[in-house]
């Protein structure tokens, strides 16, 4: 029994931690994942090109769902994932992962199952293997079901769906350093707490560029990440621009004519240039315009 799934990773337009709200939006880059159920209950994993990186969250997914939907089986499996989406930067690998290796086991089993029920096994083996504070329902949703998702991650509802604006581009700065969830200076980020709530109604209002930058420069003075790469995009015409979920990647946004003229004008700098990823309302609403 084999199942092949894949998931978008995300970015964040207000991050959960200081107040238990966020909100988040698809983007193109992908995670990928093989599961091969097996009839000895052990679960091996294997993330292609990171030897290094502790596989407990691939893990406790299959695990979940093994236990939730074939509970009277032995069952184990083998698991291998790849991924376009660099590793622990705030670009939702995490859920990403979660969600791909989730998607190949359920398929793999044949099981029936809803959407937001197996979102929810992911969020709970994220803080289960140390990857998230908050379970990221946001990042989760956003991650699975594309688009804009603005959610209450305390008690995993969402509060409201929407769509990105057509012709953008997302442009992605990441830093060659890594910014684990074990390190984050909690206290500095619950000071913020007013300001995100202001950025959270902003997000709830559609004002996503506001709301993503000004989440991203609270967030990056918590976190004393440098803000330079933010502010000269925003300088140069970006529509948003911030930190993406604990960083260190810097997202931002800007109309898709102006993408050659912008990267010259940051020739000292690297981007990874991607999509938006609006999924299934976005072909939603394209059906209804047809």
């Amino acid at each position: 029994m084999r199942g092949e799934a894949f998931a978008h990773g995300a970015a964040t337009i207000v991050n959960a931690i200081a107040t238990g709200k966020g909100a988040a939006f698809g983007i193109g880059l992908k995670t990928w994942a093989e599961v091969e159920i097996v009839p000895e209950k052990e679960i091996k994993a294997e993330i292609e090109g990171f030897t290094h990186e502790d596989p407990a969250l691939i893990k406790n997914c299959v695990e979940a769902v093994l236990a939730h939907y074939s509970p009277d089986k032995e069952l184990g499996a083998r698991v291998k994932t790849r991924s376009e989406i660099p590793i622990s930067r705030g670009l939702k690998s995490s859920s990403a992962a979660a969600n791909a290796v989730i998607l190949a086991t359920l398929k793999a089993i044949e099981a029936k199952y809803e959407s937001l029920e197996a979102i929810k096994i992911g969020t709970r083996c994220a803080i289960k293997a140390g990857v998230s504070i908050t379970g990221a329902f946001d990042d989760a949703c956003a991650s699975f079901f594309g688009g804009v998702v603005i959610t209450d991650n305390r008690n995993e509802t969402i509060i409201k769906r929407g769509l990105m604006p057509n012709g953008l581009k997302v442009l992605i700065h990441v830093p060659d350093f890594q910014i684990r969830k074990n390190r984050l200076p909690l206290e500095r980020i619950k000071s913020m707490k007013n300001i995100v709530e202001c950025a959270y109604e902003r997000a709830l209002t559609g004002d996503y560029f506001t709301a993503m930058t000004l989440n991203g420069l609270a967030y990056s003075a918590a976190l004393n990440v440098d803000q330079d790469i933010a502010i000269r995009a925003l300088s140069k015409g970006a529509k948003a621009a911030g930190l993406s979920g604990t960083g260190p990647a810097i997202v931002i946004l800007i109309d898709e004519e102006q993408v050659d003229d912008f990267l010259g004008e940051f020739e000292d700098v690297k981007f990874i240039v991607t999509d938006i990823y609006n999924g299934e309302l976005a072909n939603q609403e394209k059906g209804d315009r047809q």
